[in-house]
Formats: C-alpha cells, sequence, structure tokens
C-alpha cells in the first residue's frame, strides 16, 4: 500500500482537482467529488484554498428551475500566462498565452546573428520584457520554454543545433543568469508532438508528430510522456536513410530521409525546375490550381517519399495517431488519402493519420503548454484549440 504524508497527499489531490476542472471547463463541486471520487468535505477544503490561491474562479449559472442557483468551477486563465519561445534560424518567434492556452501576444523577430552569446542576450531581453509588461497578473508570467531545432539531452543542454554551429552549449543555465522565471529548453518536434495531444488529440497516450519544413522532425508521446531515449537525442528521423547512397546530408550520411521529403528541399527543386531564385507557398498553390505537369510530378514524389518515412515509423512505433505537419501537404490536393494509397504493407497499423490543423504554431503553443503544465503541476493537460490568424 502507498502512505505518504499530509502535504504530500493534499498536493496530489490538488492535481487532481486542478486537472479535472481544467479538463471540463466549468464544473460544480458535486460533481467533481464524483469525477475525482473525493469527499465533498476534501472538495470543500481544497476548492477554498484554490479560490482564496486566484487559481479557480466561481461562475453563478442563471436557470428557470426553483432553487438555488448552480454554482460553476473553472480555471482563473487570467492569474498568469505562459511563453513560448521557437527559437529558429534566422527568426524568434515569441508567443504568450494565459493559463488555458489561449493566445494573448504573439511577434516574429528577425534574426542576423548565429553567435551564441549575442542570442542569449537576445532572448533575455525579450523574455524580460515580457515579464515586466504582465507583471501585473496574480503569478506574472509562470513559466518559460524555449524551443531549440537540434539535439537537448534529458539534462536540457543544447549539444547540437546544426543551423546555428552550436555544441553543447548551456543555454538553460545562462538564460537562467539574466532572468528570475522557471525556464526549460526542449526540443522543437517534442513540443509540435506535445501541442498536438494536448489542444487537438485529447482521445490518446501514444502520438507521433513528424515535422517537415527545413528539415524532418519527430516528436514522440508514449503514455502521454516524452520519449527521449537515453540521452535525450531520439527522434531524429529525417536521418533515416531511405535511399542507400542517395543524396550526400549535412549529418554526413547519405540519403536521409529530409534530403527527399522536407518542405525546404522540394521548394528548391521546384525553383530549380521553374528556373528562378525562389519559390513561394503561394506559388506552389496556384501551380497545383493550375494543374502543373512539373509541378505535379514533383509533388507526387515528394508524396512517395513521405509515404516511405511514414511507413517505417508505423512498422518501428506502432502508434495510435501520427500528425503530419507540412505546408505542402496542406496545399497537396487530398493528401491525406494519396499517402493512405502508398501505405500498402499488411502489417502495419495506425488508427489515425491527420495533417496537423495547428501547423506551425504548434511548436509556441507546446511551448506554452509545457510551462503551464509544469506551473499547474498536472500530469495529464488537455486545453481547447482556438485557430487564430498569427
Amino acid at each position: 500500500m502507498i502512505t505518504g504524508d499530509a502535504s504530500y497527499i493534499k498536493k496530489i489531490n490538488r492535481s487532481l482537482i486542478i486537472k479535472e476542472i481544467v479538463n471540463k471547463g466549468m464544473i460544480s463541486r458535486a460533481d467533481l467529488a464524483k469525477e475525482v471520487d473525493l469527499t465533498r468535505a476534501t472538495i470543500s477544503v481544497q476548492v477554498a484554498d484554490l479560490l482564496d490561491d486566484g487559481l479557480v474562479i466561481e461562475t453563478h449559472l442563471e436557470h428557470n428551475a426553483v432553487g438555488r442557483k448552480p454554482i460553476m468551477l473553472s480555471l482563473n486563465a487570467e492569474a498568469g500566462y505562459a511563453l513560448g519561445i521557437d527559437l529558429d534560424h534566422q527568426q524568434i518567434t515569441y508567443t504568450l498565452t494565459n493559463l488555458l492556452g489561449t493566445i494573448i501576444a504573439h511577434e516574429n523577430i528577425a534574426l542576423h546573428t548565429n553567435n551564441y552569446d549575442e542570442i542569449v542576450v537576445i532572448l533575455a531581453e525579450n523574455i524580460n520584457r515580457y515579464a515586466i509588461q504582465y507583471d501585473d497578473a496574480r503569478y506574472g508570467i509562470v513559466g518559460v520554454c524555449v524551443a531549440v531545432h537540434g539535439l537537448v539531452g534529458n539534462d536540457e543542454i543544447v549539444h547540437f543545433v546544426p543551423q546555428f554551429g552550436w555544441n553543447d552549449v548551456q543555454l538553460k543555465r545562462d538564460l537562467e543568469k539574466l532572468i528570475n522565471l522557471s525556464l526549460h529548453i526542449e526540443n522543437n518536434a517534442n513540443l509540435s508532438a506535445f501541442a498536438e495531444r494536448i489542444f487537438t488529440h485529447h482521445d490518446t497516450e501514444n502520438l507521433l508528430t513528424a515535422t517537415f519544413y527545413s528539415g524532418i522532425g519527430l516528436g514522440m508521446i508514449m503514455n502521454n510522456k516524452f520519449v527521449r531515449g537515453h540521452d535525450g537525442f531520439a527522434g531524429e528521423i529525417g536521418h533515416m536513410i531511405i535511399v542507400p547512397d542517395g543524396n550526400e546530408c549535412a549529418c554526413g550520411n547519405h540519403g536521409c530521409w529530409e534530403r527527399y521529403a522536407s518542405d525546404l528541399i522540394i521548394i528548391d527543386r521546384l525553383a530549380k525546375v521553374k528556373g528562378v531564385s525562389s519559390v513561394t507557398y503561394d506559388q506552389v498553390a496556384q501551380w497545383i490550381a493550375d494543374d502543373d505537369e512539373q509541378v505535379m510530378i514533383i509533388l507526387q514524389q515528394f508524396i512517395r517519399y513521405v509515404s516511405i518515412g511514414l511507413n517505417n515509423m508505423i512498422n518501428i512505433y506502432n502508434p495510435e495517431v501520427i500528425v503530419i505537419d507540412s505546408e505542402l501537404l496542406h496545399l497537396y490536393p487530398d493528401a491525406t488519402n494519396a499517402i493512405h494509397n502508398n501505405l500498402h504493407s499488411k502489417i502495419s497499423h495506425c488508427r489515425e493519420l491527420s495533417i496537423s490543423i495547428i501547423g506551425r504554431k504548434s511548436c509556441v503553443l507546446g511551448a506554452c503548454a509545457l510551462a503551464i503544465q509544469v506551473f499547474l503541476d498536472v500530469s495529464v493537460l488537455n486545453l481547447p484549440y482556438e485557430a487564430t490568424n498569427y
């Protein structure tokens, strides 16, 4: 039998109550007691503490029945804010959400340097700017999470960022010297997977998210936890070899998946075929609408290579859900069915394969969600997704 002191049990009960309030959106004390299987007396004491702490608010529902108006409990979403940061090549994205994951502020700031020390200062200055701006909330900014497009160890040390040329940098330690907030460093693909689980796939505990933008990254959620590998480097699926002795990759191998199926590679191929220096997604959309033969051949090859990699992922991991995040796949007509038509294995299985509805925002929203989950101290978090124009 598991035993613990009163403070530990109280902490567990508080976590269960907060998780259920967030999951339900609004819930009465009586229904809350039933859902978490605690006595009404325990619920009353815990809710009183949460009200005093400003984390929960009461709402009197209007109704026509005789008797007292029901009092509903909900999370005080404006009690604090989470700051998610996507540290990408040539751009840093800052997104601020309330405690229910609703976007409050969002900005993209151009990055004109790869120098580590300079970027640390830029990050710290902007984090502190947000901290001052939202200091009037009960808890201010409850946490900051920085998404890194590279290898992040279980110790949160950034071991390798190819686009910046960084090796074994202590980003967490160096930022914490300049800010006074809870800080987390995580791989961008992991955070994209986290966002997909938290905001759109509430009914699964096992989910893979593959992102196809500048490279191919894999975020893995199994039993509602990140799958990181021994050192935290798991998920470098873009460097799975799908064409032996194929195109050279920056990792040192030849024939890596991301050399055939990332948005960046396909955009470059389209530019060469069209004899132009650059291509936009709007141009690709127009070529698809025009049924341009050259473009459609390249995109069909893209779909084929995407399918080869996904088939390997399904066979290796047997996930419940796979979410793929690619702007080109959003543009390609009926992309999901086109991929399914290339998955012929009789032994592999995946309940759902879908294209992300969150898209590029998944990374920063996942960063915000991680900061919220740590602050609320809940084991599982389900938040509503609200599409925005950001």
